[in-house]
C-alpha cells in the first residue's frame, strides 16, 4: 500500500462531515460538509451523500479512486464493550456495530449507513470504526458500574461507556506534549466544552473515570442536556405531569442545559445576557460552572496527583468567562489562574495558569478528525503516521 491519505468521514443523522488528511505530513487536502440529508430542499439520503463528497473530492483532482488514498475511517459512536479499539471493518464487524443501536438509536444507524455506502464505493479499500467510547474503556469497573441489580445490567448493557473518547485522547496527550512529558508521566483532567460537554480523568494516558455514562446525557450541563440528575424525576414527571417516555427522552437531552434554564445554548449569547444584568442567564452560567467545579473536584480526588487541566472544544476553547469560573479560589488543589494569560486568545495550545500554578491550566484545541486518522492509518498500513 503506497498511499498516505485518508479519508475521515462522520455519518451523522442528517449530515455528512468529511476531512482528507495526508498523513505524510498530517495536511488536509480537502474537507467540507453535507447538511440537510433527507431534508426538502437538501440532499436525498446518506448515498447521495456520500456521492457529492466524491463528486467534491473529484472536482479538486482528489477523488475516491486515487491512487494516494490509503484507506477511509468513519467515527462511530457507541462500541459498546466488544468494540475497545480502533477496528477494521468487516462484516462481522458492521454486524456488531448494528447490534448496538439500542445503546445509540440517534447515532449508530447514520454511522453504519455511511460505513455502508462506503464501502460500497471502494470495497477494496481497508476500512476502520474508530469508536466514541473505546478511549474509556480502560475506567474500571468500580467506575464503570452502577448500583443497579447486576443481572439486570449485565442483561442490558447498563453501565458507563463514555463518549467524545477521540478528544479526550487526542487532548490528553496533546496536553502531556504542551508540559514536554510523555503522556506515561502526566495526570490530566480533560474539559471537553462544546454543545455537547464531557469531562474526563486521564492518569498517565489511560482514562479512569469519565462523567457521560450509558449516553451523552450524565454528566456536565450541556447546551440542551440536563446533565446529571435525580432518576426520580422521570418518574415524577411521569406521575404528576403525565409525560410519557418519548416526552421526557427529549425534554432531558433537547429542551434542558443552558437552553432549558434561560433559553439560550450558545455561551457567546448567555454573556451578552449576563453583561446586561439578565438574571435567568445568570443562573443559567452559574449551574453550568458549579456543575464543572464539581467533577474537577471529584476527577481531583480520583486522580490524587493532578498535572494539568486541559479545556477544549468551543466553550473551553473560547470562553474566558467559563475558565476563570470554573478555576476560582482552587489555590488549595494547586490550581492558580493567570488572568491575562487567560485572556489572551489563540488558535494553538497554550498554558493560561500562573507560573506559580502547580497544576498547569491549558486550553488545547481538539482534532478529533486527526486522531481518527492516526488511529487509521496505523491499523490499515501499520504505522503510526506521525
Amino acid at each position: 500500500m503506497t498511499g498516505t491519505r485518508v479519508l475521515v468521514l462522520n455519518s451523522g443523522s442528517s449530515s455528512v462531515k468529511y476531512q482528507l488528511i495526508d498523513m505524510a505530513d498530517e495536511s488536509r487536502p480537502a474537507s467540507g460538509l453535507v447538511e440537510r440529508i433527507g431534508e426538502e430542499g437538501g440532499t436525498a439520503d446518506h448515498a447521495a451523500a456520500l456521492r457529492r463528497v466524491a463528486d467534491e473530492l473529484d472536482g479538486q483532482g482528489l477523488g475516491l479512486d486515487s491512487p494516494e488514498l490509503a484507506a477511509i475511517g468513519h467515527r462511530v459512536v457507541h462500541g459498546g464493550t466488544r468494540f475497545t479499539r480502533p477496528t477494521l471493518i468487516t462484516d462481522d464487524v458492521l454486524a456488531g456495530i448494528r447490534d448496538l443501536v439500542p445503546l445509540a438509536p440517534l447515532h449508530n444507524p447514520a454511522n453504519i449507513t455511511g460505513i455502508e455506502v462506503a464501502r460500497r464505493l471502494r470495497p477494496d479499500l481497508p476500512q476502520v470504526a474508530v469508536f466514541d467510547t473505546a478511549f474509556h474503556a480502560t475506567i474500571p469497573e468500580a467506575a464503570a458500574r452502577y448500583a443497579v441489580d447486576a443481572a439486570t445490567a449485565d442483561r442490558y448493557g447498563i453501565r458507563r461507556y463514555g463518549f467524545h473518547g477521540t478528544s479526550h485522547a487526542y487532548v490528553s496527550r496533546a496536553t502531556a506534549a504542551l508540559l514536554g512529558k510523555d503522556p506515561a508521566e502526566v495526570n490530566v483532567i480533560v474539559l471537553h466544552l462544546g454543545n455537547g460537554a464531557s469531562a474526563s480523568a486521564v492518569r498517565g494516558g489511560v482514562c479512569v473515570d469519565t462523567s457521560m455514562g450509558l449516553t451523552p446525557l450524565e454528566g456536565l450541563v450541556m447546551g440542551t442536556r440536563s446533565g446529571d440528575i435525580d432518576p426520580a424525576v422521570v418518574f415524577h414527571l411521569e406521575r404528576v405531569a403525565g409525560l410519557d417516555t418519548d416526552e421526557i427522552d427529549t425534554l432531558l437531552n433537547k429542551k434542558s442545559g443552558l437552553l432549558g434554564l434561560c433559553g439560550d445554548n450558545d455561551m457567546r449569547e448567555i454573556g451578552r445576557r449576563m453583561a446586561e444584568g439578565d438574571q435567568a442567564a445568570q443562573l443559567a452560567f452559574d449551574v453550568y460552572v458549579h456543575r464543572l467545579r464539581r467533577y474537577v473536584g471529584a476527577f481531583t480526588a480520583v486522580l490524587g496527583r493532578v498535572d494539568a487541566i486541559a479545556f477544549t472544544a468551543g466553550v473551553g476553547e473560547n470562553s474566558v468567562a467559563v475558565r476563570t469560573a470554573a478555576l476560582l479560589g482552587l489555590d488549595n488543589i494547586g490550581v492558580t489562574m493567570d488572568p491575562v494569560r487567560n485572556a489572551v486568545r489563540g488558535n494553538g495550545a497554550r498554558v493560561v495558569s500562573a507560573p506559580s500554578s502547580r497544576v498547569t491550566v491549558a486550553v488545547v484545541p481538539t482534532d478529533e478528525e486527526l486522531e481518527i486518522a492516526r488511529d487509521t492509518y496505523a491499523l490499515a498500513c501499520g504505522t503510526a503516521g506521525g
